[in-house]
């Protein structure tokens, strides 16, 4: 039987943890509860299991019956701060909710640990199981390399993938490309401070608000006219505070936005710019701005060839149509970028649509209300599987 239909006979299984999973979901680094459940699904399996000092991370080593290199798969297993609005019987009810479905790549990994644990003695190598909290803002993904994972079998692993489900991609549907895959993810945050007054009386007051309101226009005019539009930089600003009463003028405004860019260079380079707008308005109102630019994670790149591997996988494994090439990168961001910067891999996406659903018409993963098909778990276990099998065997 092949590792597909091994993974179809896991389904159940799958199931079941999914839905547990799904139903008490935390959040950022400590996971005490997901750690615990993980290790309840890796128990009796011939593993080399360490658990993480900072946070709750799971990392398992599976070594193969022949020697050669190692290769690594994440999943992600931490949930979002939103309560949950879908009607599925396991919704979660402690106020926060698995809507970017972690809790599907963590079972997926679960179940491609048991199928490679069934086929160890045929592998020529090792396996590293990165079971990873705090993905969502927290950079779990750099406090795991910092505590050692990539030196966890030993010897740094040759490649490395992980893979994302999409609430509002096709059912089934595998989408990868070469290079940037996703954005880099900065955030801007900034108080202007002007001089508070009467608003009766703007000339007597240093208005801080329109500061901050032409430093907000300006931000998008620059992205138009200092960087290539082949080269993106989205700026968004979501967070507007100022004032108390219509008729007080506040010492200070501010602002906050995110930063997303595609390349190294313009990514250094608009952190340089929008520093310098933001003064040189500032100043121009006779006013002080103060500045945080604080770097998040990096610019997700796919290793070409690696990126071929995998697509080559999945249409071996599934066939051909089940497999398609973006044309852009998402603006969205992964601290899989990390792991990335340092080891040659792959990063797929995974529509979990419901069958016969319109994704057009349903809510984007983050949403309240966004649901994940259980159909899609033995696909995702058995790709995790045969990539690093097939990848130890190259």
């Amino acid at each position: 039987m092949s590792l597909h239909d091994d993974a179809l006979g896991l389904a159940p299984d799958l199931v079941r943890l999914r839905h547990d999973l799904h139903r008490f979901p935390e959040l950022g680094l400590d996971l005490p509860r997901t750690q615990e459940r993980v290790l309840q699904a890796l128990d009796g399996l011939p593993l080399e299991v360490s658990l993480g000092t900072g946070l709750s991370s799971v990392t398992a080593v599976l070594r193969g019956g022949r020697p050669g290199p190692a290769v690594l798969l994440r999943g992600d297993m931490d949930g979002l701060p939103v309560v949950e609005k879908t009607s599925v019987p396991f919704a979660a009810e402690n106020g926060a909710m698995h809507a970017c479905g972690h809790d599907l790549h963590t079972t997926m990994l679960a179940g491609a640990a048991q199928l490679l644990a069934a086929r160890r003695e045929q592998l020529h190598g090792d396996v590293v199981f990165m079971f990873q909290p705090g993905e969502e803002g927290w950079d779990g993904a750099g406090a795991m390399l910092a505590e050692g994972v990539l030196d966890a079998a030993g010897q740094r692993p040759v490649a490395a993938y992980a893979l994302h489900v999409a609430s509002t991609m096709p059912h089934g549907e595998f989408s990868s490309r070469r290079g940037p895959i996703l954005a880099a993810s900065d955030s801007l945050n900034v108080t202007v401070h002007g001089a508070g007054g009467h608003g009766s009386a703007p000339h007597r007051a240093k208005d801080p608000i329109p500061a901050a309101c032409e430093m907000v226009t300006a931000l998008q005019t620059m992205v138009t006219r200092r960087f290539d539009v082949f080269d993106p930089v989205v700026i968004t600003v979501g967070l507007l505070q100022a004032g108390t009463q219509r008729n007080i003028i506040p010492e200070t405004a501010r602002f906050e936005a995110t930063v997303r860019t595609f390349s190294a260079e313009a990514r250094s380079k608009v952190a340089e710019t929008v520093v310098e707008l933001v003064r040189a308005v500032a100043a121009a109102h006779g006013m002080r701005a103060e500045i945080e630019y604080v770097p998040g994670y990096p610019v997700t790149v796919t290793d070409e060839a690696e990126t071929d591997f995998l697509a080559d996988t999945v249409r071996e494994v599934f066939g051909e149509e089940r497999f398609l090439t973006m044309a852009n990168p998402m603006t969205g961001a992964e601290d899989f970028s990390r792991v990335l910067e340092a080891v040659p891999g792959s990063f797929v996406w995974l529509g979990a649509a419901p069958k016969g659903s319109d994704p057009d018409d349903l809510p984007l993963n983050h949403s309240p209300y966004a649901e994940f098909d259980d159909a899609v778990l033995p696909d995702g276990a058995a790709l995790y599987a045969e990539l690093a099998a097939r990848r130890l065997a190259a």
